[in-house]
């Protein structure tokens, strides 16, 4: 059987464990840190922005900011200069969850994930692209691509997120000349 929500919760808030995170290069804060306690479920998930379509940005958005964009599928950056050289996202055009992707978007999807990856690469000195899903802030599916710099590395492995908002961003004329390389290497 399943462990319930409520069962996970009763096992794990009295037992958090604090892996030594400081201890390794990677981890973006100096100093000891203490997790939160961990609070009980909740009577029902929150809802997620664009829920059943209703106030979908992305939807209403349509191909405003894109870098490139085909009959199903839309690639954007973030709307403002970010830490790392690229943060871009893969998004359908129609409002689907990840579960609910038809056989035709989930066969496209692997060969779209190759082509955002290598548009990323393309604008050099990148050492890795990391491809993420979340999915808890909105409905409407999307991927994240978070290209970390070469040789750097305290930016390896998932911390690359975190980094992404603790170093400062990139000035504009860079982030825009990025954007250019990727915009370029999506059309090819």
């Amino acid at each position: 059987m399943p462990e319930t929500p409520e069962a996970f919760w009763e096992r794990t808030h009295d037992a958090l464990r604090t892996t030594p995170v400081e201890e390794w290069e990677t981890w973006p804060f100096a100093g000891v840190l203490s997790p939160h306690p961990l609070l009980p479920p909740v009577e029902a998930e929150p809802p997620r922005h664009g829920a059943g379509g209703v106030g979908c940005g992305r939807c209403v958005e349509g191909n405003e900011g894109a870098l490139w964009s085909d009959e199903h599928w839309i690639v954007r950056p973030t709307r403002e200069p970010t830490g790392l050289p690229v943060v871009l996202f893969l998004e359908t055009r129609e409002h689907v969850d990840f579960l609910g992707l038809s056989d035709e978007l989930a066969g496209e999807l692997g060969p779209m994930l190759l082509k955002v990856q290598r548009a990323a690469f393309a604008i050099g000195d990148i050492g890795n692209v990391h491809v993420c899903r979340w999915g808890d802030g909105s409905e409407h599916f999307h991927m994240w691509f978070m290209a970390r710099p070469a040789r750097i590395p305290q930016l390896i492995g998932s911390f690359a997120a975190i980094w992404d908002d603790v170093v400062p961003p990139l000035p504009d004329d860079v982030w825009q000349a990025n954007l250019e390389l990727v915009r370029h290497a999506l059309a090819t």
